[in-house]
């Protein structure tokens, strides 16, 4: 493909983006599957957020982080697989560049407001076990949606701040190698002939807020959860406690160890393992979400089977 130089404000803009990708992994084709991972996902979570929204023992504040988790999970598949499997199974690797800065902008962005509410559902389960006489006036419908609105406002100005100052790259390049399974930062700032430093600070700036501080403040929550929890003398409420924790804790698992350990160690690990590592990261836990959320929460069970029977089961007769 030919590929020309757009100039602006003496900026050089290269008209299209390569997306590399996998280089000299067989069977790709294999990929395919993630097709029914789409599939499962949307339709997963949009019966877990049609449930919450349906059953009114299901509007409390846990729930609107929970939907709004839900939520995030199909944006962020959408904005993931789709354009993946375009990539590698029809042979569509160039991208243009305004396109490249939107998919960018679309995976951090909702990268992000993920990895904020599973920080903001650490500290519902925080307050709930460790200020029990208070969760009800700490945690409320206002002050849940008051953080998650904030959330999404400072997912945005994230994103938003570092489309910009992508923006401002000049490619010398005539054809710009994107080794990634999408428009990643990395691998394009550092692509650039003129002065990257603002870029290379954000690279490194922004996953310390994306990723570094969720974590530091969910390892803070579980340990003064674990705390109270050896406090509690009766086995029954621990247990009931423990079990409250569990589905948070196993999603929690599945998206922040192997992103973490891809971040920290990217300079030391071959492109295709990062490569492969990210697409699933990015492709599974929205599908594994609403699946651990629907049979390892006991309220949620109940309301689904109370809503199953009364809708589709048992219909009142008019």
């Amino acid at each position: 493909m030919n590929q020309d130089f757009i100039e602006k404000d003496n900026i050089s803009i290269a008209s299209y983006f390569y997306i590399s990708g996998f280089s000299g992994i067989p069977h790709m084709r294999y990929y395919i599957f993630l097709f029914f991972v789409y599939i499962i996902t949307v339709l997963g979570n949009s019966c877990l957020m049609f449930v919450i929204v349906t059953d009114r023992n299901l509007h409390t504040p846990k729930y609107i982080a929970v939907f709004n988790l839900s939520l995030t999970d199909i944006c962020e598949s959408t904005a993931v697989i789709p354009q993946l499997l375009d990539t590698f199974l029809f042979g569509n690797q160039w991208i243009l560049y305004g396109l490249c800065l939107y998919n960018m902008f679309s995976v951090y962005l909702f990268l992000t407001i993920k990895s904020l509410i599973l920080t903001i559902l650490s500290f519902d389960r925080l307050v709930a076990i460790c200020l029990p006489l208070r969760y009800h006036m700490i945690v409320t419908h206002r002050s849940m949606l008051v953080i998650i609105g904030a959330s999404w406002i400072l997912a945005l100005l994230l994103t938003i701040t570092g489309a910009i100052f992508l923006s401002r790259l000049s490619f010398c390049k005539v054809i710009v190698t994107v080794n990634s399974f999408y428009c990643d930062h990395g691998p394009i700032y550092r692509s650039a002939c003129n002065n990257n430093f603002p870029n290379s600070v954000i690279a490194n700036l922004f996953p310390a807020i994306i990723i570094g501080f969720p974590v530091f403040f969910i390892i803070f929550s579980y340990t003064c959860i674990s705390v109270t929890l050896f406090r509690i003398t009766t086995p029954q409420d621990r247990q009931r406690a423990t079990k409250a924790c569990t589905a948070h804790l196993i999603l929690v698992a599945i998206f922040y160890v192997a992103i973490t350990f891809t971040y920290a160690f990217w300079s030391f690990i071959n492109t295709n393992t990062r490569i492969i590592n990210l697409s699933l990261t990015s492709a599974l836990p929205p599908m594994l979400n609403p699946i651990i959320y629907t049979f390892m929460t006991e309220e949620f069970m109940v309301s689904a089977k109370r809503l199953l029977k009364r809708r589709f089961i048992f219909p009142s007769r008019k």
